[in-house]
């Protein structure tokens, strides 16, 4: 795969205060092994293989199984995942593939068992941000891996 342009070098300002964002989510209500989740699972519905190599190995880095990852596009059927990371789960792909009529009442109150106001509120904003790099990646074509070594990646070892 070829990448179109490098969107960081053309907009370097927007990506600087996107990346800003980003880190900031960092230190939000979201913890860690959602957060991984989160980013995994729009990748892979949003088609985004640089997002998805990305957090893969963020996950890995992290300490997440492998088995987990590899469950995380069946995550109903799967028994791996705990009631909070469900609810999680069922907000990403409410909110990546939004429905024609808003996300459906059942799925808000369910989330809303598992998770506070401000949980919520940052939770929405996770799922915001890495659709929105899904997209700019998407676009461009932005080649798996070829990010590694500048975020560290690397040390996951998975190569």
């Amino acid at each position: 795969m070829t990448q179109r342009i490098n969107y960081i070098q053309q907009s370097p300002e927007l990506f600087k205060k996107f990346l800003e964002f980003s880190t900031l989510l960092k230190s939000g209500a979201i913890e860690e092994p959602i957060r991984d989740l989160v980013s995994i699972r729009a990748s892979q519905i949003n088609g985004c293989g640089f997002c998805l190599d990305m957090h893969v190995k963020e996950a890995h880095i992290h300490g997440e199984r492998a088995l987990r990852l590899h469950h995380l596009a069946t995550w109903r059927e799967s028994t791996l995942f705990e009631p909070r990371e469900r609810a999680a789960l069922a907000w990403t792909e409410a909110l990546t593939k939004l429905p024609e009529h808003g996300v459906a009442d059942d799925i808000y109150e369910r989330v809303r068992t598992q998770f506070s106001e401000k949980e919520l509120s940052d939770l929405t904003f996770e799922v915001m941000a890495i659709n929105a790099w899904n997209r700019a990646n998407v676009a461009f074509k932005t080649v798996p891996g070829s990010a590694d070594k500048a975020f560290g990646l690397d040390k996951a070892n998975l190569a």
